[in-house]
């Protein structure tokens, strides 16, 4: 009796030691608003250049960037490369891209680093979810663009959406706007073209 008494204890510790590490756990989501955030600690200038890269893996200078590559960025860190996959998808679906560039063939040197690009993909992905004012509805790692100019024109804009509350309530962003990747509260500033809740491909 006692010595069962022992195994049952000894069964129970190995459960409570095991029981925090399930609840720490994190999800994908969690590790791209983690990821995300970390870009805010380096200097970014904006820079939209066209410039040839290196493929598969391929970026352009560490301190160069444009609000699609915190995203990218943030992304292969997780080990996810948006270059080779939107160039992959694009070789084989280009007509389902939009073509805003004139463009007669897929470039792996910018397609991954173009707003409405990354939004296809993560649509044909299946990542995409409806758009709501309700700031309950963006989870960590959720992925979000915008239309700058609203009804006024089109300037395509992206960010993710992070665990870090603002004073708002509302869930921050980390986005480069122009002054690198900033952490801020602009989730619902601009008109939003998208809402997307992405995964790892074997996930």
């Amino acid at each position: 009796m006692a010595g069962m008494k022992k195994s049952l204890l000894a069964f129970s510790g190995l459960v409570l030691c095991w029981l925090p590490l399930a609840v720490v756990a994190e999800t994908f989501g969690e590790r791209l608003s983690a990821a995300a955030i970390e870009r805010t600690s380096h200097s970014v200038t904006y820079d939209p250049a066209y410039v040839q890269l290196a493929y598969p893996g391929g970026d352009v200078a560490a301190d160069r960037g444009v609000c699609a590559d915190v995203v990218v960025r943030a992304l292969r860190a997780l080990e996810i490369d948006l270059q080779k996959l939107v160039h992959e998808d694009m070789r084989e679906n280009f007509s389902a891209y939009p073509n805003h560039w004139g463009l007669t063939r897929p470039d792996k040197n910018i397609d991954h680093r173009r707003v409405p690009n990354l939004e296809k993909f993560l649509t044909r992905e299946g990542a995409r979810l409806p758009s709501s004012s309700d700031p309950q509805d963006y989870l960590p790692g959720d992925i979000v663009a915008w239309n700058l100019k609203g009804d006024k024109g089109w300037l395509p804009h992206i960010g993710v959406v992070t665990d870090k509350l603002a004073a708002s309530g509302r869930p921050m962003v980390v986005h480069n706007i122009g002054a690198g990747p900033k952490l801020e509260d602009v989730l619902f500033d601009w008109k939003m073209t998208g809402h997307y809740r992405y995964s790892a491909p074997d996930n």
